[in-house]
């Protein structure tokens, strides 16, 4: 055997694909030591694998472990393991070829021996090793086999080259020294490898030793020592029966799910063509790093025990963004920096599978637990109503998670909470009683009190009160629930279901009024499509409706201040026939057609219950002039009386 140094040149145009490698391929420089200690972790799986049939490779050493060394002195950082090793060829073929994976070809070997068993491992592509040069100069790579007894040495500053060369190695395994360039000088601090390991490689099913100095005495000289600095049991891998609620908790804090404790969780293990096991948590109260921006901050995903992602948007549903856990895959295609998702077919089945499991953790804690859901609700229900509005496969499950307020719940009349559920409406729904009824505004207090809901309230119809902007859009696009269909009290079409008595009144007070709304719509003309007589109020004088297709007063302004064109909207006009405002204007236009008196008066009650529907008066200065001189003069005539 020569001891002369062989210089080899890299295959597949190494010098590019390496500048592809440091300057495209990964974000964070940190991410080498992720990579090469994934690879050890491969080196030792197989080992433990091949072993299995071969013992002699142990040759009595059953040690399986990782060592980090980092010597500030010579700047050098030392990733060393006790797996399966490299021959020279092995050497020159893994790490002088670029994209070609000694992990995948022995995968695809035992596939082609119909090798069931074969271990999880992590290297698919073969360029995860060249992330070493992003911070550094060089990098010595040595080598033994597994039952071999001489060892060689792989070296190359990453630009043209590689040298190899018989090496001096005490145990079978690989020791891999960088040279680190001015980039990587932070790694040289013994805690921000132990930083990085423990975000990346925490669950790593080997003991990851780092050297440190420590005194073994109080007082006592320093001394260096190996250190364990990950923990080596994935939580979400072991049974359930093992795991008390305490361990769970702590697991929580630990996936940054904040101060409180989870709310619940779901732990399960997926089986079939696609494989994963998961730990999802739904929190008790907002995360301090909780976000709003669309931007998915709960799963990580780890591949085979490795954090890929700390923020896995891919693989959850967008509005389940308030989820924490884990996500852990053998089967997850990764593209060659592994820090983004393949779309692919097993993406897209894990992610149906998570949206699955978050759907009925959520189900069975409204169940199981309905007043702390409803807290839960106050806090997250904006990214359920967002996933009932948007999620059109899961549209009808999201919509009986939803909670809202009542005519009933806000009276306290039928209900010992004040939040009502879909479902829970229509299980009291009046007999014979076709539509859900709700009313979409700005605020509780005012939608509860609305002049829309005076014929529902009568007639003891349950109204569900909407106070958020998306609610408007959930309904519109629910358009109805378990066969039932969602009518809003704004619409001008609300079937009442009024008796033969009833219809009968209406029918004759709107004949007694039609002078009037003649009247009134002659005065207001553009400002509304037509002025009608009311069955919905009972004790309010006036209020605007929606026509097909119209908007109600919120949303028109919420959409023009969003800068959306809205086109000008016209509103009908409802006039109650039996009001005594309303008997006292049109006794007036019968004393004084034409009556100036008769416009003003008119105009008011226009304006009035378009303030009381939410709209913006295009001049409100006049509008409060008006009221000025009414009340004037009701006040001289009342002190002249």
């Amino acid at each position: 055997m020569s001891s002369t140094p062989e210089v080899l040149p890299f295959q597949a145009e190494v010098a590019q694909v390496l500048r592809l490698v440091v300057h495209s391929l990964y974000s964070q420089r940190e991410v080498f030591l992720r990579e090469l200690v994934s690879n050890a972790s491969d080196a030792l799986d197989k080992l433990r694998f091949c072993a299995i049939t071969d013992p002699s490779l142990l040759a009595g050493d059953d040690r399986l472990g990782i060592r980090i060394h980092a010597d500030e002195s010579a700047k050098t950082l030392t990733i060393s393991d006790t797996g399966i090793g490299m021959s020279r060829d092995e050497l020159v073929k893994n790490l002088g070829t670029v994209a070609h994976s000694g992990s995948k070809a022995l995968l695809e070997e035992l596939t082609k021996r119909g090798e069931g068993s074969a271990p999880s491992l992590i290297g698919q592509f073969g360029v995860g090793f060249y992330s070493a040069f992003l911070v550094s100069s060089s990098v010595a790579v040595t080598s033994r086999a597994a039952g071999a007894t001489e060892a060689w040495t792989w070296t190359s500053d990453g630009q043209s080259s590689f040298t190899i060369e018989p090496a001096e190695h005490a145990e079978r395994g690989t020791t891999i020294v960088l040279h680190l360039s001015e980039a990587g000088a932070e790694f040289l601090a013994p805690w921000r490898v132990r930083e990085v390991v423990r975000r990346s490689s925490n669950y790593i099913g080997y003991p990851i030793e780092l050297e440190v100095e420590k005194r073994a005495t109080e007082g006592g000289p320093l001394e260096k020592v190996w250190e364990r600095i990950n923990e080596a049991k994935a939580l979400w891998q072991r049974p359930k029966a093992t795991i008390s609620n305490e361990e769970y908790e702590a697991f929580f804090h630990e996936v940054g799910g904040g101060n409180g404790k989870p709310l619940a969780w779901s732990h399960f293990k997926v089986e079939g063509t696609t494989e994963f096991a998961g730990l999802l948590y739904l929190p008790s109260e907002r995360p301090y790093d909780f976000s709003f921006d669309g931007k998915q901050r709960g799963l990580k995903l780890f591949v085979k025990r490795v954090l890929i992602f700390d923020d896995c948007a891919e693989l959850g549903a967008p509005w389940a963004r308030f989820v924490r856990g884990v996500l852990d895959s053998d089967d997850l295609p990764l593209n060659v920096s592994r820090e983004l998702l393949q779309d692919s077919s097993v993406a897209r089945t894990i992610k149906k599978q998570v949206t699955k499991k978050i759907l009925d953790l959520l189900e069975e804690t409204a169940t199981a637990k309905p007043r702390e859901y409803e807290v839960f609700f106050q806090a997250f229900g904006g990214f359920l109503k967002e996933g009932a509005a948007n999620d059109f496969e899961h549209r009808e499950r999201l919509a009986k998670l939803l909670r809202y307020r009542s005519t009933f719940t806000s009276e306290g009349a039928e209900s010992a909470s004040p939040w009502v559920s879909l479902p829970e409406y229509v299980s009291r729904m009046r007999d014979g009683q076709t539509a859900i009824f709700y009313l979409v505004g700005d605020k509780a207090s005012a939608v509860a009190s609305s002049p829309h809901l005076e014929g529902l309230k009568k007639r003891g119809f349950e109204v569900l009160l909407l106070t958020e902007p998306v609610d408007g859009f959930v309904f519109e696009g629910l358009r109805t629930f378990d066969g039932k269909e969602l009518v809003s009290a704004l619409h001008a079409d609300l079937d009442l279901d009024a008796t033969e008595d009833e219809q009968k009144a209406y029918d004759e007070a709107e004949a007694s009024v039609k002078p009037l709304l003649d009247r009134a719509t002659e005065i207001l003309g553009g400002k509304v499509e037509s002025v009608t007589a009311s069955q919905r109020l009972t004790d309010s004088p006036a209020c605007l409706v929606l026509g097909e297709g119209g908007l109600p007063a919120h949303l028109e302004r919420m959409l023009r201040e969003a800068g959306q064109p809205v086109p000008p909207q016209t509103r009908i006009l409802e006039v109650n026939p039996s009001h005594p405002l309303v008997k006292a204007i049109q006794a007036l236009d019968a004393k004084e057609p034409g009556s100036e008196r008769v416009r003003e008066f008119i105009e008011v009650l226009f304006d009035q219950a378009a303030l009381q529907q939410g709209a913006t008066l295009d001049d409100p200065n006049r509008f409060a002039r008006r009221v000025t001189d009414l009340l004037t003069k009701a006040a001289e005539s009342a002190a002249s009386a």
